[in-house]
């Protein structure tokens, strides 16, 4: 993996704590939701965040 700058790892952090708070606020809205296609619609937010996450922790 090539040396990354400091620019570069700050950007990555800023990116995960993006996704992280993404994926809690999704899960909030999701399970107050009355109405099931809203529900179905941040359940799939949320879902999306954390593999987003996921898929760029693999670079690291």
């Amino acid at each position: 993996m090539a040396n990354l700058s400091e620019l570069d790892v700050q950007n990555l952090r800023h990116l995960l704590t993006g996704y992280d708070i993404s994926h809690c606020k999704m899960t909030e809205y999701a399970s107050q939701a009355q109405d099931q296609s809203v529900k179905q619609f941040f359940g799939k937010a949320a879902q999306s965040a954390l593999e987003n996450k996921k898929e760029l922790l693999k670079f690291l």
